[in-house]
């Protein structure tokens, strides 16, 4: 018995925001100073790294649960299911809900309850719970719905990606425009047929590496220094996630018994384009092959970083034919992988 995805769904926040918004921000460096250089030099040293031109924020009456309520209503809608046969709702997001002007999460009840209740499921056997796993959490999600689903303690799951970043940014550190909020929901289910998961690769690094992602104060040193925003050491994740994704990948590849010519199309998590191209060529490296043209669609110019959110959504815009130059076929075979806080890396072969 596998997994499928039998339902998905994504919610896109409505305010666009464009690199060019951020001419005004007073950028700093870590220790207070300003760039010795004018923003539009900042801004086109960021773009050409990351490749993101613009991303979206939630309106001010939304958080991060109102998100994941829209994302999973489409998914149950494309599954064509009564919700009350949810056995299981995972809701992967890292920072909780964060009202408009506050900077202080909320995570009681669980974003998953809050969840469950705006689909106003009745079930009390419908369990709902949330994880935190950095941005590898919705592939984490679907990891533990196969266990569910193949241990015989759940039929269907609604796993939850979902995240508001930009409630959780300094505005004075030029990574915050990496950020972006945004939803994706799938439903899975058991599948006796050769379509599903084929294999995973799961793995927590944190004997080192555990502080790579963090919570840190403002650059501003004139704001209360109590107040934390999300902060990470670039080049130091850069180096990691070349290093272990690509293996990562690999070994979950060959555990599925397939090669690496029947990839028609990785689905990454959209942290940095630079990165991701880099994370690929180096995995086709392994098997000594040069990277197919239109192998990995990405969603980032247009949508930026939004964590948990990326794949989901990209999964969703890629079956709707949404991004350009790029759509799935039946039995495609497609590797999913996430790197992030933790520091967490995951990946798991899928035959679409």
């Amino acid at each position: 018995m596998k997994i499928k995805i039998t339902g998905i769904g994504s919610y896109i926040p409505e305010i666009k925001v464009a690199n060019t918004d951020f001419d005004k921000h007073v950028f700093l460096n870590e220790d207070g100073t300003p760039f010795g250089y004018p923003n539009e030099v900042v801004i086109g040293k960021f773009k050409s790294i990351t490749g993101i031109e613009k991303r979206r924020y939630a309106t001010p009456d939304q958080c991060t649960s109102d998100l994941a309520f829209l994302a999973s209503e489409k998914a149950i809608e494309n599954a064509g299911i009564d919700p009350e046969t949810i056995d299981y709702i995972i809701f992967a997001h890292n920072f909780g809900d964060v009202k408009y002007g506050t900077i202080q999460s909320d995570m009681i009840p669980s974003l998953a309850t809050r969840v469950k209740h705006k689909l106003q499921i009745k079930n009390p056997k419908c369990v709902a719970y949330d994880i935190l796993f950095g941005c590898p959490g919705w592939i984490e999600g679907v990891l533990q719905a196969n266990a569910f689903i193949k241990s015989g303690m759940a039929k269907r799951c609604l796993v939850i990606g979902a995240e508001t970043l930009s409630r959780v940014v300094d505005s004075h550190d030029r990574d915050s425009m990496i950020y972006s909020d945004g939803a994706g929901a799938t439903i899975i289910e058991a599948s006796d047929t050769e379509t599903g998961l084929l294999s995973y690769e799961s793995a927590t690094y944190a004997y080192d590496e555990a502080g790579y992602l963090f919570f840190g104060k403002s650059y501003n040193p004139e704001l209360d220094e109590d107040t934390r925003y999300i902060k990470m050491y670039g080049r130091k994740i850069y180096e990691f996630a070349l290093s272990e994704v690509p293996s990562a990948m690999k070994s979950c590849l060959d555990k599925s018994g397939l090669g690496i010519d029947d990839v028609k199309k990785i689905l990454i998590h959209q942290a940095n384009e630079k990165m991701d191209e880099a994370i690929i060529h180096r995995f086709y490296k392994l098997y000594g092959k040069s990277v197919p043209k239109d192998i990995m669609p990405m969603s980032i110019h247009e949508l930026g970083n939004s964590s948990v959110a990326t794949i989901p959504t990209l999964l969703d815009l890629l079956i709707r034919g949404k991004i350009e130059n790029q759509e799935l076929h039946k039995s495609d075979v497609i590797i999913f992988a996430s790197v992030g806080a933790g520091m967490n890396v995951n990946a798991f072969v899928y035959r679409y």
